[in-house]
C-alpha cells in the first residue's frame, strides 16, 4: 500500500474513539499486551514517563520532551490526537516517524490485526512502542490516550508516572464524579515508580495518596516544590518568575507556549525534572531555560491559545471540555486586558464545534452572551452536528450562525470583525486540525 493507503486502512477498518467513541474503546488491556508480546515487548526496551491527567497532559508532555531532547537526550514522543498528520503522533526529537516505517509497520502486522482485531489508538501505540525500541531512543514520553487503568498505554512500566490534574470528562466512561475519574487516572502509578501530581483538590489527593501508599511509590506535589511569584503576558510569550521552594531561589523562564495556564503545566514539568536528575538525567538551567522558550519549534506543538493572525487576531485552541474552557475565557480576559490601555473595546467571535460526548451545556453555559458565534463541525461522525449545536447554543442565549466547515466560519468571523477584534476558534481538536493553512 502507498502512504494514503495505508492510512485509510487506519482510519476506516480499525475502531477509533476519535471517530466513533465510546464503541471503540477497549475495558481490558489483553490487546495491547498480545501485540507488544507478538513485537517482542518493545516497551521493555527503551526508559519512558507516563503522562495522564484531564487537561494539560498534552502541552506537558511536549514541554518534558523539548527539555529532555535539548539537553541532548535522544528522546521518542507519543501523543494523541493528531491535528494535520498522522505521524504527529511518533516523534524523535521532533521529527515525525516516516512514512515508509507507518507503512512497514502496518504491512508486517497485517496477520496479527486480523488475529487480535485491536482498536486504532491500540494498533497505533504499538507502533510508537515498535518505532522507539529500532531507533533505541534514549527516553520517551508517553501520553495517555484516555483515562489510564485500562489506557493501552498503562503496559509501561515507566521511569516516573505523571498526572497533570483532574476534571470533567469522558464521564459516560471514567465515572461521574472527580474521585471516580481520580482513581482511573491513579492507574497509571506503578510499584515504586515515583509519581508526580500537578493539581489536585482534597477529595482526589486521597485516591493518588491511597493508590501510591498501595504501589509503594513515592509522591510529590508540583505546588508543595514551586509556585508563581509573578508572570506578565504579551502577544506570543509568557514570561513568568518561579520560586523554588527547596532553596528559596528565583527562576525567571519565559515561554513560547504562552497561554497562562501553561503556567501550571510548567510547575508540574519543574517537579518531574528534578526527580529526573535523581535518576541521574543532566538537564543545565540553560538547556531548560532555551527548550521552555522553543517548545513549538522543538516538538511541532500547535493549537495551544495559538495567535495565527493579527487584525483582527486569530486564535486556535484545542479546549474542548468544561475546565479547558475556563481556563481558555480566563486567558482571554488577560490576552485583552495587555492589548487595551482603557475599557474594553474588542468584540469577541467564537467559531465552535464540539463532540456529541461532551457535557455541552456545561461549556456553553459558560461562554458571553454577548459574542458573536459561528457553529460549525469536524468532519467525524462523533462531531455534533452545526444546526444541533446552534439550536441548543440559543437555548442557553448564545445567538450566531450555522457553518458546514470550520474553514467557512473562520471567513465568515474575519468578515465580520474589526481590526483588534479576537476571533477564537476551539471546541474539539478536530476541529482545530480542520483549519486550513491559507487562512492561517
Amino acid at each position: 500500500m502507498t502512504y494514503s493507503e495505508t492510512l485509510e486502512y487506519l482510519f476506516s477498518q480499525l475502531p477509533m474513539y476519535s471517530r466513533i467513541g465510546a464503541s471503540a474503546y477497549k475495558e481490558d488491556l489483553h490487546n495491547s499486551i498480545a501485540i507488544c508480546e507478538a513485537l517482542d515487548n518493545p516497551q521493555k526496551k527503551f526508559k519512558s514517563i507516563h503522562i495522564a491527567g484531564t487537561n494539560g497532559k498534552g502541552s506537558t508532555s511536549h514541554m518534558l520532551a523539548s527539555i529532555l531532547q535539548q539537553a541532548g537526550y535522544k528522546t521518542g514522543l507519543y501523543t494523541s490526537p493528531h491535528l494535520k498528520d498522522f505521524r504527529e503522533r511518533i516523534k524523535i526529537n521532533g521529527e515525525m516517524v516516516s512514512e515508509s516505517f507507518v507503512i512497514d509497520f502496518v504491512k508486517r502486522t497485517n496477520s496479527l490485526v486480523e488475529q487480535i482485531q485491536p482498536s486504532f489508538f491500540e494498533l497505533t501505540m504499538a507502533m510508537a512502542f515498535d518505532y522507539f525500541a529500532q531507533q533505541e531512543v534514549d527516553i520517551a514520553v508517553i501520553e495517555t490516550g484516555l483515562g489510564g487503568r485500562l489506557d493501552s498505554t498503562n503496559i509501561i512500566r515507566p521511569i516516573l508516572s505523571v498526572i497533570t490534574n483532574i476534571g470533567f470528562d469522558h464521564m459516560n466512561i471514567l465515572g461521574d464524579t472527580l474521585v471516580k475519574i481520580a482513581g482511573e487516572k491513579a492507574g497509571i502509578i506503578k510499584q515504586s515508580v515515583p509519581i508526580v501530581i500537578g493539581e489536585y483538590t482534597e477529595e482526589t489527593k486521597r485516591v493518588f495518596e491511597t493508590k501510591a501508599a498501595e504501589c509503594n511509590a513515592p509522591i510529590y506535589y508540583a505546588e508543595n516544590q514551586y509556585s508563581i511569584i509573578d508572570f506578565q503576558h504579551n502577544l506570543r510569550q509568557l514570561n513568568c518568575t518561579i520560586i523554588d521552594k527547596e532553596n528559596n531561589e528565583e527562576i525567571f523562564y519565559s515561554l513560547d507556549l504562552n497561554g497562562h495556564y501553561q503556567l501550571k503545566n510548567l510547575l508540574t514539568i519543574l517537579c518531574v525534572e528534578k526527580e529526573l536528575q535523581k535518576q541521574g538525567f543532566v538537564i543545565s538551567k540553560e538547556f531548560k531555560k532555551e527548550a521552555l522558550a522553543n517548545v513549538k519549534k522543538l516538538t511541532g506543538l500547535h493549537g495551544r491559545w495559538e495567535l495565527i493572525a493579527d487584525n483582527p487576531f486569530l486564535v486556535l485552541d484545542v479546549a474542548h471540555n468544561e475546565d479547558g474552557m475556563r481556563q481558555l475565557l480566563s486567558q482571554t480576559k488577560i490576552f485583552l486586558e495587555s492589548i487595551n490601555s482603557g475599557p474594553l473595546k474588542n468584540k469577541l467571535h467564537f467559531v465552535l464545534g464540539m463532540a456529541k460526548d461532551k457535557e455541552l451545556s456545561k461549556v456553553l453555559t459558560l461562554l458571553p452572551k454577548d459574542a458573536n458565534y459561528y457553529f460549525t463541525a469536524a468532519h467525524i461522525p462523533r462531531a455534533i452536528p452545526s444546526i444541533e449545536l446552534m439550536m441548543k447554543a440559543a437555548e442557553l442565549g448564545l445567538q450566531g450562525f450555522q457553518f458546514e466547515d470550520v474553514n467557512e466560519a473562520i471567513r465568515e468571523a474575519k468578515k465580520r470583525a474589526i481590526h483588534n477584534d479576537l476571533i477564537i476558534v476551539c471546541g474539539s481538536v478536530f476541529l482545530v486540525g480542520e483549519v486550513k493553512e491559507e487562512l492561517i
